[in-house]
Formats: structure tokens, sequence, C-alpha cells
């Protein structure tokens, strides 16, 4: 793994834009596809996608969100998003609040 490879897997996405996320995303899963020594062409068969598609997400990060879960589903990489954007209350109060089925608002009659 070079440095370049590194730096993008430790990229925080914090301060970032959404084109550099989707960016950075592409070259993690370029990183697993050439750790598994896989070409774009058999990635795209495993994942039933084009090859061009292939390239073109690893060259600009731009793809479906079906067309990214087929690739990370292709690489064997599904764990990996089990914890993904899944809600973590930091306190009592939130996990009360997360407890209690909102009600919807009514209007002042």
């Amino acid at each position: 793994m070079t440095v370049c490879q590194l730096n993008v897997n430790i990229m925080m996405f914090e301060l970032s834009t959404s084109a550099e996320v989707s960016k950075a995303l592409a070259q993690r899963l370029r990183t697993h596809r050439l750790a598994q020594n896989l070409t774009q062409l058999e990635l795209a068969g495993r994942a039933g996608l084009s090859k061009g598609m292939i390239a073109n997400f690893e060259k600009t990060g731009t793809a479906s969100l079906e067309n990214f879960i087929k690739l990370v589903m292709a690489l064997g990489l599904m764990a990996e998003l089990n914890d993904l954007l899944v809600f973590k209350a930091l306190s009592i109060k939130q996990m009360e609040a997360a407890s209690q089925k909102r009600q919807r608002a009514r209007g002042s009659r």
C-alpha cells in the first residue's frame, strides 16, 4: 500500500464536500479491489455491472447507491456497512426520546 492509498483510507469526512467523500469512497473500494488482485473487468462480472461503470466510478466517485452497494457486496465488504448511520443515543434523555413513538403534529384549531 502506498502513502497515497493510506491517506485516502484515513481521510476524515467531517469537513469534506460530498464530492470529496464520494471520491474517497471510490478510492477505498479501488484499494480493496487491488488488494484482492481483481481487475475492473473481474469486479464488474462479480457485481453484475459494466467495466466502464467501474472505471468511471473509480475515476469520478459517481455511482448510484444501488451500484455502490453491488460493488461493496462483490468485494465482500457488507459487514463494513453494519454500523453506517446507526443512531447512537448520547444521553439518557436521547434514549428516552428515541424509545417514544413520535406523534404527528397537529395544527391549532
